[in-house]
């Protein structure tokens, strides 16, 4: 089988358990902190962002095993469990909603919150890599 096909299964199945993930975690997060605040998807997001950063530096110089690792890992689990999508709606649904405070500090948290995550894991995986 060649690269890309190998490339191509592991996103599927990657992309598979990153779903399943974010479907575990909203669920948690509602039964824990209830549902006024879009937390599900904030959390899926944010454990993502941190992750993506980490998984940026270590596949770094892997060679063709890290081209599988970043499919898998990178393109299938951490697509899967994060979405822009579900970030968007859940901003549309608190704007019709007049809930704009809501609206306005679910997406700043999200993009500043994600943004230092992705940073704080590139930075993690400087430091491993030495």
């Amino acid at each position: 089988m060649n690269l890309w096909w190998q490339q191509f299964f592991l996103v599927m199945a990657g992309g598979s358990l990153g779903a399943a993930g974010r479907f575990l975690i909203g669920g948690w997060m509602t039964r824990h902190v209830g549902n006024g605040f879009p937390w599900g998807t904030l959390a899926a997001n944010f454990i993502g962002a941190f992750v993506a950063g980490f998984l940026l530096i270590w596949l770094e110089g892997r060679g063709p095993n890290g081209l599988l690792w970043r499919a898998f890992l990178m393109v299938g689990l951490l697509g899967g469990l994060t979405t822009f999508s579900a970030l968007m709606l859940e901003a549309l649904i608190s704007a019709r909603s007049s809930h704009f405070d809501v609206m306005l500090s679910y997406l700043g948290v999200s993009l500043f919150g994600g943004l230092g995550l992705v940073w704080l894991g590139a930075r993690l995986g400087e430091f491993l890599r030495g």
